[in-house]
C-alpha cells in the first residue's frame, strides 16, 4: 500500500469515526439502531458510508406535512370538545367502552389528533377477491371525488384493473386522486399513469427519487393503503393492488388479509390523511371545505366507535406502536394478534410478556413461510421470546398471512397497515383503526379462531429443537433487525 493509499484509507477511517459520533451522540436514535448502524460503518467503511446515505436519514426533525389552516384551527376545535366531553362523561363518552378506554383515547387525542367517532358501520375484508369487488363496485358508483393511497400498485391484471376503472371516471368528470409509493410501485403501468392524467385525472408518486436508479429517501416508504370515495365511503387495511393479494401468485398461495370497508364519521379522518399524503407528494394544497368532509356529529351507540392513528418517521412520537402498547397493557382476558412480521422493539415486547405473564391469553399469528429471509428468521428469534413468558405462538399454514390485527376482550381491536415491527413504527408511513365495539371485537375474534384452523401451534419444544443453522440465522438476522 503506498502513501497515497494509506492517506485515503485513514480519511475513510476518519469519516467513519464521525458518522460514528453523529449517530450515537447528536442524533437521538433508538440505541438498538445505533448499534446496528456502528456495526455496519465499522466492518464495511465505504459500503457502510453509502448505506448510511441511502438509508440512515433522520426524517423526524423535519416537517414533511403541513395542514390547511382552516382544518387545523377544525381538529383542534373538535378535540378540544371531545376532551370537555370525556370529562364530563358526556356523549359519546359516556358508554361502558367509551369509560373503559379512555386512556386510550385521550392519548390518540394527543399525540395524533384522533378524533373519536361512533356513528359508523364497518365492513371486514378478509379475502382478496371480496374486497376488490367491492371497492370497484364503489369506484364505478363514485360521483364527485376518488382519492387512493397504496404502498404497492403491480403492474398486472387487478393493478391495470384500478387504474382503467380511474381512468374512466376521471373521463367522465370525477376528481382522481392517486397516490402510490415510489419503491412500492416502481413497476406501476407509466403508460396508464401518463393515460389517467390526460383524462383530466392526477397522479402523484410519493418519495420519489430526483435521479433513475437513486433514491435517496428510499428508507422511508408510504406503507399506506387508503381510499375515500365522496366523503361517504372508505377502506383502509393490508391489502395491496396486484394478483399475488388474490392467491394468484403460486410463490405465496392464498393471501390472507383483513381489510375495512367505512360508512361514517370516520371517513373524515382517513381524508384528512389523504390530504395531508397529497400535499406532501404533489406540492398542491387542498382545501378544507364540504367537498371533501361531511360531519354528522351524531352519536349513535350501536354505531362502532373509531379512531384513526396516523405514524411515520416524521415524528418521534410512535403514535401506532404506543397504541399497541396500550391497548396491551389494557388487556385483562386475551390478546389475539396477527402479523407477517414480529420485530418488536423492548417497549412493546416487555408489554406483551408482561401481560401473558400476568395471565393474560397472549396467542401470536405469524406467516409459515417468509417473503422476506432476514425479517422471517428474526421474527423467529423473537416470537422465542415469547414462548418463554408462556404466549401461545401459531403458524399459519394456509398461504401467506398478511393481516396486521389484534383483539382484546371481545371489547377492543386495531385493523391497518402496521406491522409489528421497527420499520412500521419508525421508518414507515402508515394508517391504523382503532375500533372501540364489541360486535365488531368478536367477528374479528371469529377470525382468529378460524384461522387457528390453518395453523400449527409452535410449541417451547419443538421451537428449543431448531437446528444450529436455523439459530445462526436468527441471530445474524437479529442483530440486523433495527436496520431492516
Amino acid at each position: 500500500m503506498g502513501i497515497t493509499d494509506s492517506y485515503v484509507w485513514q480519511f475513510l477511517i476518519a469519516i467513519n469515526l464521525i458518522f460514528a459520533i453523529t449517530i450515537t451522540f447528536l442524533e437521538r436514535r433508538n440505541v438498538s439502531a445505533s448499534w446496528a448502524w456502528l456495526m455496519v460503518l465499522s466492518f464495511f467503511p465505504i459500503g457502510g458510508f453509502i448505506l448510511y446515505i441511502v438509508l440512515g436519514q433522520n426524517l423526524s426533525k423535519r416537517k414533511i406535512f403541513t395542514w390547511d389552516k382552516r382544518g387545523y384551527d377544525y381538529l383542534e376545535q373538535r378535540i378540544a370538545e371531545q376532551k370537555e366531553h370525556m370529562k364530563n362523561m358526556e356523549e359519546p363518552f359516556n358508554t361502558s367502552i367509551t369509560q373503559r378506554y379512555k386512556d386510550l383515547i385521550l392519548m390518540n387525542m394527543k399525540t395524533d389528533h384522533a378524533v373519536y367517532t361512533n356513528d359508523n358501520e364497518v365492513e371486514i375484508f378478509t379475502d382478496g377477491k371480496e374486497k376488490f369487488n367491492a371497492l370497484f363496485q364503489d369506484i364505478a358508483s363514485a360521483k364527485k371525488h376518488i382519492h387512493v393511497l397504496y404502498y404497492i400498485i403491480q403492474n398486472d391484471t387487478y393493478g391495470n384493473r384500478l387504474l382503467d376503472a380511474l381512468i374512466e371516471k376521471a373521463k367522465e368528470g370525477v376528481e382522481i386522486r392517486l397516490i402510490y409509493d415510489d419503491a412500492g410501485s416502481r413497476r406501476i403501468s407509466k403508460k396508464r399513469i401518463k393515460k389517467l392524467r390526460e383524462a383530466g385525472g392526477n397522479a402523484e408518486a410519493f418519495f420519489p427519487g430526483k435521479l433513475p436508479l437513486i433514491n435517496l429517501r428510499i428508507n422511508f416508504r408510504n406503507h399506506r393503503k387508503l381510499v375515500i370515495i365522496d366523503r361517504k365511503v372508505g377502506y383502509l387495511g393490508g391489502f395491496n393492488v396486484g394478483e399475488e393479494y388474490l392467491g394468484l401468485d403460486p410463490k405465496f398461495g392464498y393471501w390472507r388479509d383483513t381489510h375495512l370497508r367505512i360508512i361514517g364519521d370516520a371517513v373524515n379522518d382517513l381524508q384528512s390523511r389523504f390530504m395531508l399524503d397529497w400535499a406532501q407528494a404533489s406540492g398542491d394544497k387542498m382545501e378544507w371545505t364540504e367537498d371533501y368532509f361531511k360531519y354528522s356529529k351524531q352519536h349513535n351507540e350501536k354505531g362502532v366507535g373509531l379512531q384513526i392513528v396516523t405514524s411515520g418517521p416524521d415524528s418521534e412520537r410512535e403514535q401506532i406502536k404506543k397504541s399497541y402498547i396500550r391497548m396491551i397493557l389494557d388487556a385483562k382476558e386475551y390478546i389475539y394478534l396477527q402479523t407477517p412480521y414480529f420485530i418488536p422493539d423492548d417497549s412493546l415486547l416487555d408489554a406483551i410478556r408482561i401481560a401473558s405473564m400476568s395471565g393474560v391469553d397472549v396467542r401470536v399469528m405469524i406467516p409459515n413461510k417468509p417473503d422476506h429471509l432476514f425479517v422471517y428468521w428474526a421474527t423467529y428469534s423473537y416470537v422465542g421470546e415469547l414462548l418463554k413468558a408462556g404466549a401461545k405462538v401459531f403458524l399459519y399454514e394456509n398461504g401467506f398471512l398478511h393481516a396486521k390485527t389484534m383483539v382484546i376482550d371481545d371489547r377492543l381491536a386495531t385493523v391497518g397497515t402496521a406491522n409489528i415491527d421497527v420499520r412500521s413504527f419508525r421508518l414507515n408511513f402508515e394508517v391504523n383503526a382503532i375500533i372501540y365495539h364489541a360486535d365488531t371485537a368478536v367477528r374479528l375474534r371469529d377470525t382468529f379462531a378460524d384461522d387457528l384452523k390453518q395453523s400449527h401451534e409452535l410449541t417451547s419444544e419443538i421451537y428449543n429443537n431448531r437446528s444450529l443453522l436455523i439459530r445462526f440465522k436468527e441471530s445474524l438476522s437479529r442483530l440486523l433487525s433495527p436496520v431492516l
